[in-house]
């Protein structure tokens, strides 16, 4: 219930970035949605989602591991 899950791959010039965010982990204030939102600029990227679950797409592989950082700070704030 308190799970947040971030994955990001690469491969073939394209980006995947996916946040997962169990339901203590939403009530406490994480959004899967707004961290996907802003984590997807490090791969020149958008996406979106729930609360709960997102997804983004981008064409920069080279910005994966800053992305994922940013991801994983922006779930920290929001847990602090």
């Amino acid at each position: 219930p308190s799970l947040i899950w971030i994955c990001g791959s690469a491969g073939d010039g394209k980006v995947t970035l996916t946040v997962t965010a169990g339901d203590q982990a939403v009530k406490a204030g994480v959004s899967a949605g707004d961290i996907v939102r802003t984590a997807s600029k490090e791969i020149n990227g958008g996406g979106g989602g729930q609360p709960f679950f997102a997804t983004a797409g981008g064409k920069n592989p080279d910005g994966l591991d800053k992305a994922i950082a940013v991801a994983k700070n922006l779930a920290a704030e929001k847990l602090k």
